[in-house]
């Protein structure tokens, strides 16, 4: 059957095309390269893995509650529209928000296919070509996961997020090789990295979590590829270049924050829209949500050298600026632990179950 068939509004059959400007840059330096970065692409080698086989996708879940959150989660609880709905009626907002939230999910991951695709033509050292190239076989990995979760276990498709779409269209159409790292690799990729933790934590459905921790940790070598690559590369840009990147960083990042408001749900059950926006935008929810979201992208920045006052005026209006005192490396070691925990969980599991295959065979041997 057609992914077509699971959207909950029609969507264009023929492909998105994205022009994209600049080159594609071949270097005939095949010796030189940075450790680090040589490191993390090792790291990226290491770390491949099979969605197929990693995740455990007979785990069930309720698709009218995707991630197994409480009732006080959901973005229009205490209000009179919230109030007003029937069981039936709440059930169905938890299936499109939870539809909604993973097809975002789904549709930032081919965005990030096709980003680290393009940084692989357009970078100038192989170094990065090498650990980008890692990154692309990630991406799509991650597009067959999340495309297989929301067919399976929810059944319905949301189309892509018209700011997510902006992003990653400027993100692509420009000739300057570092737009499409700033882009995606620090912008889209932080704020999934930390909206993906946020579910990963608050999450009660097994299977969500299991998922959400084997992406992070994918996602965790991605950002730190963009932190490391553009950090040396914007020590040496001149005033004008720096502004000019700032001016995009904040762009983005206002893009970024109301990509996750949820507006066409609303939109698409028919429900008061501009209410709906009001009372989520003013809820103490999601100001503690929004914060949160910003809590990768706001020290990447900064560590990367884009702080001019122009970035930190619009974080401060975000109320997201105390962000920029986050410890990256240890946020980055957790994710990378959680899923180890994960994986040695399952080990077990699959061990205890072998012990009780061999015992039940030794005890029909003995009869």
């Amino acid at each position: 059957m057609s992914s077509f068939e699971y959207y909950v509004r029609d969507v264009p059959k023929e492909t998105w095309d994205v022009p994209m400007a600049g080159a594609t840059r071949f270097t005939w330096e095949y010796d030189d390269g940075r450790d680090r970065l040589l490191a993390l692409y090792q790291k990226g080698k290491d770390k491949q893995w099979d969605a197929q086989l990693r995740i455990d996708w007979d785990q069930e879940v309720d698709p009218t509650n995707v991630a197994g959150l409480p009732e006080n989660f959901n973005p229009l609880f205490g209000s009179d529209i919230w109030e007003k709905m029937s069981e039936a009626e709440r059930e169905e907002f938890g299936r499109h928000q939870g539809s909604w939230l993973f097809s975002q999910f789904l549709h930032g991951e081919q965005g990030a296919l096709n980003v680290s695709a393009r940084i692989v033509q357009s970078v100038p050292d192989l170094d990065s070509k090498f650990y980008a190239a890692t990154q692309a076989m990630d991406e799509a990995r991650h597009v067959e996961l999340y495309s297989r979760f929301v067919r399976e276990k929810i059944g319905m498709y949301y189309p892509i997020n018209q700011d997510l779409a902006k992003l990653l269209a400027e993100s692509l159409d420009d000739s300057r090789w570092d737009l499409p790292y700033l882009g995606m690799q620090v912008l889209i990729e932080g704020l999934a990295l930390a909206a993906f933790g946020l579910y990963r934590d608050m999450a009660t459905t097994p299977l969500v979590k299991q998922i959400l921790a084997y992406v992070m940790q994918d996602e965790a070598r991605h950002v730190a590829f963009g932190r490391l690559a553009l950090k040396d590369y914007y020590k040496e840009l001149t005033s004008k270049e720096r502004a000019e990147r700032e001016e995009f960083v904040v762009e983005g990042c206002y893009l970024m924050r109301d990509r996750f408001t949820g507006r066409e749900v609303f939109e698409n059950l028919g429900l008061p829209v501009d209410r709906c926006m009001e009372y989520v935008e003013k809820s103490q929810m999601f100001t503690l949500y929004q914060s949160l979201l910003f809590s990768r992208i706001v020290p990447i920045v900064k560590d990367i050298g884009l702080w001019g006052e122009k970035v930190q005026a619009a974080y401060a209006d975000m109320g997201v600026l105390d962000n920029a005192k986050a410890d990256l490396e240890a946020l980055m070691r957790q994710d990378e632990e959680i899923a180890e925990r994960y994986d040695a969980e399952r080990h077990e599991r699959e061990l205890a179950e072998r012990r009780k295959e061999v015992e039940e065979a030794i005890a029909l041997g003995s009869e």
